[in-house]
């Protein structure tokens, strides 16, 4: 009988990609998201021009990533049309890929490499920015947060492909 872990990795193989439909820049902590059509991914840093980047180098919070999907989902809960990304204050927003999927592998966008490395855990401030109940709408929906393994540029309709582990 095959290990869980040998059938995770057989299934991972079969995941499609999906593709980066929006990039957010903090340029300061609590500032305001700057959308942007592309950005350099610096290894160990973050994005550059995102406060995040100044930070620590190697954390493995560099990035956050949510899916339109889940901004779909969240909205959805929160008895909304339609939510901006900017007000969930994530990086990067993908379509077509399952996130959970993601987590623990290392992916490529564009010309860089990362490594989901947690979930990305709504914070108080997503109450202020969307209401009460936004914590509650957000949960197990928060997205992924990320390191970045290999420098590159990454753009918007770059492809978000897994890296099957060998």
């Amino acid at each position: 009988m095959k290990s869980q872990r040998q059938l995770f990795g057989r299934l991972i193989k079969d995941i499609k990609p999906g593709t980066l439909t929006w990039i957010g820049l903090r340029p300061e902590r609590k500032a305001p998201m700057r959308a942007v059509d592309g950005v350099m991914a610096l290894k160990d840093l973050g994005l550059e021009g995102d406060h995040r980047c100044t930070k620590t180098p190697g954390s493995a919070r560099q990035v956050t990533i949510i899916s339109e999907e889940y901004i779909h989902l969240i909205a959805h809960f929160m008895g909304r049309q339609h939510l901006a990304p900017d007000l969930l204050r994530r990086n990067l927003v993908t379509q077509n890929i399952n996130l959970t999927a993601l987590r623990h592998q290392q992916f490529s966008i564009g010309d860089a490499i990362f490594e989901a490395t947690a979930l990305c855990h709504p914070c108080s401030r997503m109450e202020q920015a969307l209401g009460r109940g936004a914590i509650a709408a957000m949960l197990g929906h928060g997205g992924l947060c990320a390191k970045i393994l290999k420098s590159g540029q990454i753009q918007l309709g770059d492809a978000v492909e897994i890296i099957p582990n060998t």
